[in-house]
């Protein structure tokens, strides 16, 4: 008799991301005639730097080849100056960077380089997934600090060094966060380090936002945590190309650490996947010369579409924080179970041939139980369609509710 063939035990447990869960009814819904609006994923439709574009096109060696395993070195050294610009003192080296596929490999390669199975991580929640997603992959335990909309999410350093356990090897945060838009001063991050440094832990600071700040003079960026002393023998930075410059589709990003053994093993992890997408390094050398004018423009648009949005809810019956950074809102919405809601919105529901995709934000939290009846919206669409969303959205919930 034929031994049965299974799968492990990590294939088997790998989560679903909840951010691409409903993919699938809004695709039926589209092949129907449905125009889906998409608020469940953050793609932006912020033009791509022209620059960037032209890098592409302008493209012309006879052979595709391979590039370096931690990157071409003249991207790394663009790399550098960008970061040295965040920096008042101790500069970041092209030998402190690897470049990435994306800002999702460079998270992989961050946890890979210091846990071992058996290990956990330490998250605040709701927290972005994939962090839970390659903790699976790894073989990882997720443990969880809880942050709550009636105090704005805050991140509490003193509830983060509550939560460390005798597994514990990393701290994972990202500023701006996702999906909650809090930013991280530059005390936060000090006492976050000092943490760290006294744990004898890692702090993977998770940075693809910085430069996505708001109610703050033009040009701020979120403090980043290689800005701050005593971050040399801890600190992982992890950024990308793909919503800095709107450029999702790029797949370049990068693992900065001054920490030369947690550089290393990253690059050995690097060779074993042999190299990083050539041309889009040289399209990322081209952005690193994106004038900040670029970056003002954005955020004074993300700026208008978060106060539409946050506005339109509260017309709605619907009162959320207004982030501080990154391009979303985490949403409670008046229904007790947000997931089942969000699936019929999408695959049942239409107003005036329109419907709405959200991704529900109980897959964002450890904790079960938690976030049950909240949506994430990621305010990635021109104001005049995010108008619609929240008429489609209020729509919906009256329906919903008429029905339960």
């Amino acid at each position: 008799m034929p031994k049965p063939i299974s799968l492990s035990n990590r294939g088997r447990n790998a989560p679903a991301s909840p951010i691409r869960s409903l993919a699938a009814l809004a695709r039926t819904a589209v092949d129907a005639g449905v125009d889906v609006h998409f608020m469940n994923i953050g793609q932006p439709d912020i033009p791509t730097p022209r620059g960037m574009i032209e890098a592409y096109q302008a493209y012309d060696e006879q052979v595709l080849a391979y590039a370096p395993s931690d990157g071409y070195i003249e991207y790394r050294q663009g790399l550098a100056g960008y970061y040295n610009d965040l920096l008042d003192s101790n500069p970041v080296s092209p030998d402190d960077i690897v470049v990435t596929v994306g800002g999702s490999e460079a998270l992989l390669f961050a946890m890979a380089a210091v846990t071992d199975p058996g290990d956990s991580i330490l998250v605040c929640e709701p927290y972005y997934t994939n962090y839970a997603g390659y903790a699976n992959m790894l073989g990882l335990g997720v443990d969880a600090v809880t942050t709550t909309p009636g105090n704005s999410y805050r991140i509490d350093p003193a509830d983060i060094e509550a939560g460390i356990t005798a597994t514990t090897r990393a701290i994972v945060i990202p500023s701006p966060g996702n999906p909650t838009g809090v930013v991280l001063d530059e005390a936060q991050l000090d006492a976050i380090i000092d943490i760290c440094t006294r744990h004898g832990i890692f702090y993977i600071s998770d940075e693809v936002y910085r430069e996505f700040v708001y109610d703050a003079p033009a040009g701020t960026r979120a403090p980043s945590v290689l800005s701050r002393p005593g971050s040399e023998e801890c600190a992982i930075v992890i950024d990308s190309v793909s919503k800095r410059y709107s450029a999702c589709g790029a797949r370049v990003g990068c693992l900065v650490t001054r920490n030369q053994d947690a550089r290393r093993a990253a690059l050995h992890f690097g060779q074993a996947r042999l190299s990083p997408a050539s041309v889009d390094q040289h399209a990322g050398l081209a952005a690193l010369q994106t004038p900040r004018s670029y970056f003002d423009e954005v955020v004074e648009e993300y700026t208008r579409r978060r106060n539409m949005l946050v506005d339109g809810l509260a017309s709605i019956g619907i009162e959320v924080e207004r982030p501080r950074g990154a391009f979303y809102l985490a949403v409670a919405l008046p229904v007790e179970d947000a997931t089942a809601f969000s699936e019929w919105m999408v695959s049942e529901f239409t107003l005036e041939n329109e419907t709405l995709c959200v991704a529900p934000l109980e897959g964002f939290y450890h904790t079960p139980g938690l976030g049950r009846n909240e949506i994430r919206m990621a305010y990635v669409l021109e104001q005049e369609k995010l108008g619609r969303c929240i008429g489609i959205l209020g729509a919906a919930l009256e329906a919903w509710n008429q029905k339960h």
